[in-house]
């Protein structure tokens, strides 16, 4: 029997190596509609651009971005704009019926 503890860690960001993959991610998150959640997926995207980097661009503390994005945090939406910024993505209304851009 494999136990939890033997299985290797899973970290999203090792897999967001390109902008597709980033794109990809992000819409499937956002489909869930949970802002913990995505403030979670901001911040693997942001660990796999360099987090330090990022909270340079979007003008936040470095320790502070940590905390506004780790799992379970409900950052405001002036920080998630900033951090989308940073990123160079941004979110786009589309009516509820058309599924892809």
């Amino acid at each position: 029997m494999v136990k939890i503890s033997d299985l290797p860690s899973f970290d999203a960001a090792d897999y967001l190596d390109s902008e597709e993959a980033i794109t990809a991610y992000l819409n499937a998150i956002l489909e869930e509609n949970d802002d913990a959640l995505l403030a979670e997926a901001l911040g693997d995207i942001a660990k796999a651009k360099g987090m330090t980097q990022i909270a340079r661009d979007a003008g936040i503390g470095r320790e502070s971005l940590y905390k506004a994005l780790r799992s379970g945090a409900s950052p405001r939406f002036d920080t998630i704009n900033r951090v989308l910024g940073a990123l160079g993505v941004k979110l786009v209304a589309v009516p509820k019926d058309v599924t892809a851009i």
